[in-house]
């Protein structure tokens, strides 16, 4: 024991121990605080088993306290846990260079369907394509990809969602483009392809290319191997509306052995019958319709787009895309692929989304049990979490699953020194209280610890009233001889198995609850206060908790985020009011603990 200081390890396990509660609702464990010590002093690890026993008792010595004290120690007497924690995170979220960067000029690019809302998937390339801009000083592009009447139908309310998404996370473009507006420069582009043996119209079955392409054969295909004039007289038939649907397309041609066979001289252009797949902005007005590669692929190159950051699943995309750069001699950008994103717990696939969307079994694109950047935010969390996570994860080539733990915990970081806390009680029990000194008594309580927030008063009158405690704190009321009232006073419980309930005023003061190791509950007046309805979202389901709250929660707007003391952090979702506009009913939607 003398090969090192005692004393520095048990502030080291203090300190660790102390954020490690903080970060996991009150509950340090040992193996992370020990992991945090070995790592911060390596000739500690001969002495690992002396070790763990200082930090077992620190850990459960910090264990013991209410999270509140475990918050004051920690910014009072630990901060520089806190600061170091920062300094590492910032590094971590440092993403790493451009390849071919030059400061000034980069550009980079967020393409969204607007055929649904994005989701936290979707918003990774949004979030790192706008911090390389910042970055870089370059400019940042919003274009809307919309060129698939059929199979990704665009949603007319879409746009202006998403646009309302990328505001809120904090992301601001430069430029904005609309690809169904841009169709006379895909045609454009159309006539160069042909006109330099690069493409052709394939006027035969589909059937018919397949043979050829999965035989080897398309070098003899008979439609390859027209000239481009009569290449060029077949396209403006198909804008001149000759063909049907399905009954020519435009194809590029690539390497007719290439070993991917999706990459065969792939579809260009195809007809899409207008009057069963109307576009929401252009109407019927076209029937020949770029595919994605060919218009994102040209669009990179007329707005200047310098690199793209995009899913590993889009790779083959990219080899498609340059065959028509090496036609009409562009650069292709440089890209940046990286691997999906889940968070786990949440649907993430967009046409299921959207599926239960069309049904009618969602409430908007802003539904709290989806993963929309509209969902996160109608269920509380900050735009900041959401960069937070983004960053954290960054352009790593793998897949990245996203813990709903690790995201609440962001989220509740960034959001609880400036969140109120309010009582309130689900599943109500009255609780009758006797023998109590006042004929009323006023307790001023603070909305936060850290008293930054104001203070409320909650009166109780006496001798004799009614409060309500929570159905969950039944079995504590019922295994205590002393509970005390969450910053008000102690009660002696005579009567815990019928209702009301039935206790007697012991005492004010918090050494006195101590001293008996009273539980802490939290509780509401049995007067003036106001219905509560907390949705809770679990997976596809939503549980409807009722309680109720004490009436400052009036205080909160909707749109606000409060902590239900011992319950968790909401959303206020709705307020009802009578006809006198009192309120009556607050509707909110539960975030996380």
């Amino acid at each position: 024991m003398s090969e090192y200081d005692v004393e520095q390890v048990r502030e080291l396990a203090k300190a660790y121990a102390l954020l490690n509660a903080v970060e996991h609702s009150g509950k340090a464990a040992v193996g992370p605080v020990m992991g945090k010590i070995i790592a911060e002093k390596p000739e500690l690890r001969r002495h690992a088993k002396e070790i763990a026993r200082i930090v077992a008792e620190i850990v459960k010595e910090i264990n013991s306290l209410s999270i509140d004290e475990q918050k004051r120690l920690l910014e009072e007497k630990y901060s520089w846990v806190l600061e170091r924690r920062k300094s590492r995170e910032e590094k971590e979220k440092t993403l790493p260079p451009l390849p071919g960067a030059v400061e000034g000029k980069v550009v980079t690019r967020f393409a969204p369907n607007p055929d649904f809302a994005i989701h936290l998937g979707n918003a990774r390339p949004a979030i790192l394509s706008y911090e390389y801009k910042v970055m870089y000083k370059g400019r940042f592009i919003l274009r809307f990809e919309d060129t698939d009447p059929r199979t990704k139908t665009p949603l007319p309310e879409a746009y202006e969602a998403i646009r309302e998404d990328l505001k809120w996370l904090g992301l601001k473009w430069d430029e904005e483009y609309i690809q169904s507006l841009r169709m006379s420069i895909y045609y454009d582009i159309a006539r160069k392809l042909l006109e330099r043996g690069c493409a052709y119209v394939d006027d035969k079955p589909s059937e018919e290319f397949r043979k050829y392409r999965n035989k080897g054969l398309l070098e003899k295909y008979p439609p390859r191997l027209r000239s481009p004039e009569e290449n060029l007289e077949l396209w403006d038939k198909m804008l001149q509306g000759y063909f049907d649907e399905g009954q020519a397309v435009l194809r590029i041609k690539t390497d007719p052995r290439h070993p991917d066979p999706s990459i065969r001289d792939w579809v260009a252009f195809r007809i899409i019958n207008p009057e069963l797949y109307p576009h929401p902005i252009v109407g019927d007005k076209y029937t020949v319709w770029p595919t994605y590669n060919l218009a994102a692929g040209v669009d990179d190159h007329l707005m200047g787009v310098t690199h793209i950051l995009r899913a590993k699943e889009h790779m083959q995309n990219t080899e498609k895309q340059k065959y028509v750069y090496n036609c009409l001699g562009w650069k292709y950008p440089d890209v940046v692929h990286f691997g999906r994103l889940k968070l786990e717990g949440f649907i993430m696939s967009k046409s299921t989304l959207k599926k239960l969307y069309e049904a009618g079994a969602a409430s908007g694109f802003d539904d709290p049990r989806f993963a929309t950047i509209a969902g996160l935010r109608r269920r509380g969390f900050s735009p900041e979490a959401i960069r937070q996570i983004i960053l954290e994860v960054g352009v790593k080539y793998t897949d990245a699953s996203i813990s709903f733990a690790n995201l609440a915990a962001i989220n509740r970081s960034i959001i609880d020194n400036h969140t109120k806390r309010i009582m309130a009680v689900i599943n109500p029990v009255p609780l009758l209280v006797e023998g109590l000194p006042w004929s009323e008594k006023e307790f001023n309580i603070p909305f936060h610890p850290n008293g930054k927030l104001g203070s409320r008063p909650i009166k109780v009158k006496g001798p004799t009233t009614t409060i309500y405690i929570s159905s969950d704190d039944l079995k504590l009321v019922r295994n205590s001889k002393i509970v005390r009232l969450m910053e008000a006073f102690n009660i002696e419980v005579v009567e815990a198995e019928k209702t009301p309930l039935r206790a007697r005023f012991h005492s004010l003061s918090v050494d006195e609850a101590r001293k008996y190791g009273a539980p802490i509950i939290q509780w509401v007046p049995s007067e003036n206060n106001i219905s509560l309805l907390l949705m809770v979202p679990e997976g596809l389901d939503i549980e409807y908790r009722k309680g109720v709250a004490e009436e400052a929660i009036k205080t909160i707007r909707v749109g606000e985020v409060v902590q239900f003391v011992r319950i968790g952090f909401a959303r206020i979702d709705s307020v009802e009011v009578d006809d006198n506009n009192n309120v009556r009913k607050i509707v909110a939607i539960y975030s996380h603990a």
